[in-house]
């Protein structure tokens, strides 16, 4: 009997470039593609949750992040690359959480109020549905 990988889920924002901080992240996803079943995943419409002003940079930091991707050795014939929003199941599950999740367990989530403070801080108010919808919208993605 053969034993089954694990499987792996992980992602990035494409809210910019990457840079030498993301390098032991990456060389770690490289390793870990040849002992799991692994699905690495452009978190776009995550980033827009802050992001949301500056749509028209998602595109070019979509494909420079899946460029320095394959550039660090992942392999797409080991590991499956994908863009978030093109996997539309990902939009539709998360809506179908959205219809059932009160928004005070949403509000409760402890790093919410953490986040709106600090880029009120830095001028930005990020009190968006889409922000505070975003563990639904992680839950979608480990579903899905």
């Amino acid at each position: 009997m053969v034993a089954k990988k694990g499987r792996i889920l992980s992602g990035m924002r494409p809210t910019g470039r990457l840079h030498i901080g993301h390098l032991q992240v990456l060389e770690n996803w490289v390793a870990l593609q040849d002992e799991y079943e692994c699905f690495y995943m452009v978190a776009d419409w995550h980033a827009l949750t802050t992001a949301f002003d500056e749509p028209g940079e998602l595109v070019e930091n979509t494909r420079e992040m899946l460029l320095d991707w394959l550039a660090v050795g992942l392999d797409p014939d080991k590991s499956v690359l994908f863009v978030q929003s093109h996997v539309k199941e990902h939009a539709e599950l998360h809506l179908l959480f959205s219809m059932i999740t009160p928004q005070s367990w949403l509000e409760r989530v402890p790093t919410y109020k953490e986040q709106v403070q600090q880029f009120s801080r830095e001028g930005k108010d990020i009190t968006t549905y889409g922000f505070l919808g975003y563990p639904l919208l992680q839950a979608a993605d480990i579903l899905v």
